[in-house]
């Protein structure tokens, strides 16, 4: 009996996701918890793992795919069961017709037969219909030509290829049927699986699966592999030019341009033509057409894009700035940070220190902590405080649960253990909900100052940039210290300008005098 593997729940508030990458193909064999096919919501990417031992019978939903929580997207049955034929592979189970006979001329006592061919279902059963020739040589084959279209000259097909004889091709289908492979097998033509997806998007913008260069797994054809085939197809080649007489030039044609004579030495680069037209001396030819690639937004980088576009739309979003002496803290971890490291078995980074010190600031300001729901306020006595991570799939913010209860080795372990996860994929959805406060470092990628965007409904974020050392003035003289820019980005219909200046004053009195901060070492 087979078993049906459908979508789990994958966390609060997510209905649906998109089908990342199937591990197994029909007909592999798989065991129990064995990891099949990797779901992508717009927060993680959930592992659907096998129930029972047996043998993968069919895939129902293939890469790039939308699917709801409960749907069946694959089968899995005995080792000894038969496979079932998926869209991909099934061809039609009905006895072959006779291919009709053209009716006998007079001139003709017989006409020869069309031999039978196979009919082959495709995509869409719909527009299946059985092959066959007429005779050319009877009437129907005078109708059909009168019937044809006239195809301009140099645009006709070259002769149609020779349809197989079903009695040579081998059939390893159930109830003696004439399976894909067996054609592909016949003619010669090598495999080129595709998912479902791909084999619509092929339909649809009437790309040659065999034209379509294959990334997934096993050669296999995904969705983007032929949009990107549709794109580099609908580039037009360049135009040729006209064609011109030997040893003259077609009359209506425009006399060449003049060629600019090369500049004197120490002269301008740039020739003008007799007439006072300037242009460039020996400009090279028109550049070929630009490359563009189109690919699918994923799951995860289209419910970014909501979001940030829902905080443009909804918040009065500001940004304030301040810098801070970061002289002070780098002190401190190069004093403690060997033996904080043998303690606690992590190595004592700076995102700890921006944490607590948010903490601390939330507490002072406490409308940084809050959201509107409605026409209320919700001031929130936690402080969940969420950490935003860049991957190659788009950026996650995990949350660090009651922050204000935690040391700093707990918080560093926290960061360390929610960036490998998130880079591997491997977060959980209920570690990316909620959260009160952000904190989003782009100095780690060389930022020196930005604007954070809001994280809905959160109303406040904490932009940290990259360390510099810049000259500032300490007790009338000029000193070089290593400094910060700090950027909180707030809702100004909650916070005011004073409220989000006495934040960023705090943190920086905070940082810049950490013992404060009572670091556990």
């Amino acid at each position: 009996m087979a078993v049906d593997v459908v979508v789990p729940a994958l966390g609060e508030s997510i209905s649906e996701a998109t089908v990342l990458n199937w591990r197994k193909n029909p007909g592999d064999p798989v065991t129990r918890n064995e990891i099949l096919v990797e779901l992508e919501t717009d927060k993680v990417t959930v592992e659907v793992e096998a129930p029972e031992n047996g043998v993968l019978l069919e895939i129902a939903a293939g890469d790039g795919d939308d699917v709801a929580v409960g749907t069946v997207i694959a089968r899995i049955g005995a080792a000894d069961a038969s496979l079932g034929e998926s869209p991909e592979t099934a061809m039609r189970a009905d006895p072959l017709p006779e291919a009709p006979t053209a009716p006998a001329a007079d001139s003709e006592p017989e006409a020869a037969a069309a031999a039978p061919v196979p009919d082959v279902v495709g995509d869409d059963p719909a527009t299946d219909a059985t092959l066959s020739r007429p005779d050319p040589s009877g009437p129907a084959g005078d109708q059909a030509r009168a019937a044809a279209p006239t195809v301009p000259e140099g645009l006709a097909p070259g002769p149609s290829p020779e349809l197989p004889d079903p009695a040579q091709v081998r059939r390893s289908g159930q109830g003696d049927r004439i399976t894909a492979d067996d054609l592909r097998e016949f003619l010669g033509a090598p495999e080129r699986p595709l998912s479902p997806a791909a084999r619509r998007a092929a339909r649809e913008h009437a790309v040659d699966p065999a034209a379509v260069t294959p990334t997934g797994p096993g050669g296999r054809i995904l969705k983007a592999d032929v949009l990107a085939a549709a794109d580099d197809a609908s580039v037009p080649p360049p135009a040729a030019g006209p064609a011109h007489a030997a040893g003259g030039r077609e009359p209506d044609a425009e006399p060449p341009a003049p060629v600019a004579s090369a500049p004197e030495p120490g002269g301008d680069a740039v020739g003008l033509s007799a007439s006072g037209a300037g242009f460039v001396a020996g400009a090279p030819a028109d550049p070929a057409p630009a490359i563009t690639r189109r690919v699918p937004m994923s799951r995860l980088r289209r419910r970014l894009a909501e979001r940030l576009k829902e905080a443009q739309n909804t918040a009065a979003m500001l940004t304030t700035y301040n810098e801070v002496d970061m002289g002070a803290v780098m002190e401190l971890r190069k004093a403690s940070g060997p033996t904080f490291e043998q303690r606690h078995g992590v190595r004592l980074g700076l995102m700890s220190f921006f944490v607590k010190a948010s903490v601390s600031a939330l507490r002072a300001v406490p409308e940084v902590n809050a959201e509107i729901d409605g026409t209320d306020i919700v001031y929130k006595d936690f402080y969940d405080i969420g950490v935003a991570v860049n991957t190659d799939r788009g950026l996650v913010v995990p949350v660090i649960r009651e922050a204000d209860r935690k040391g700093f080795a707990d918080i560093e372990r926290g960061i360390r253990s929610f960036g490998e996860r998130a880079r591997a994929g491997a977060l959980e959805a209920h570690e990316l909900e909620g959260g009160t406060f952000t904190v989003s470092n782009g100095g780690v990628y060389g930022s020196l100052m930005s604007a954070p965007i809001l994280n809905p409904p959160q109303s406040g974020i904490l932009g940290l940039h990259r360390i510099q050392d810049r000259p500032v003035a300490r007790a009338g003289q000029v000193v070089i210290r290593p400094m910060m820019y700090l950027a909180l980005s707030y809702d100004h219909r909650i916070v005011d300008g004073k409220g989000a200046v006495t934040f960023l004053v705090h943190l920086r009195d905070l940082l810049e005098q950490p013992a404060a901060l009572a670091l556990d070492t």
